[in-house]
């Protein structure tokens, strides 16, 4: 398992590389990369600054990993989410999920997204035509997160 956050970007297909090297039951692949959006609310965006507390950040990222790999049969998973300013257009994050089947590593990239949304300790601040500001979570990413709360991390 692996868990980053970093300011430098990331390769994908070297991160999936990294996962297949080692193991031969992997039978799915799930991968999701975000990027910086250039349109949000209306108003264009330049360039969004993420921060963090370093080594809490991390500690909520692995959490998010191990619970997902307590849900499903997970046999590798890569998180890396960026921090730092970042262009529109550019790759915030990377969520990879190995499994033998599909379904579990569909299921488990998707719950880590949910989470990533509104459980990890970011702060994200857009610069737009209309000026600098900071985001707040969105009533959406709180309603997907919703149907996964068996229990909480």
């Amino acid at each position: 398992m692996k868990v980053a956050v970093q300011s430098e970007d990331f390769d994908l297909n070297l991160e999936l590389s990294r996962m297949r090297a080692a193991r031969n039951d992997i039978g799915a692949i799930v991968s999701f990369i975000g990027l910086v959006r250039d349109l949000n609310d209306g108003a264009a965006v330049t360039q969004l600054t993420l921060e963090h507390y370093p080594g809490m950040t991390e500690k909520a990222l692995l959490a998010i990993v191990k619970e997902a790999s307590s849900r499903w049969d997970v046999l590798d998973a890569t998180l890396i989410h960026r921090v730092g300013t970042l262009q529109a257009a550019e790759q915030i994050v990377l969520v990879a999920v190995c499994s033998a089947h599909r379904e579990h590593a569909f299921l488990a990239c998707e719950f880590m997204m949910d989470y990533l949304k509104t459980q990890a300790p970011f702060w994200k601040k857009e610069l737009t035509e209309n000026g600098e500001h900071w985001l707040d979570d969105k009533a959406s990413d709180h309603d997907a997160l919703g149907r996964w709360k068996t229990n909480d991390l």
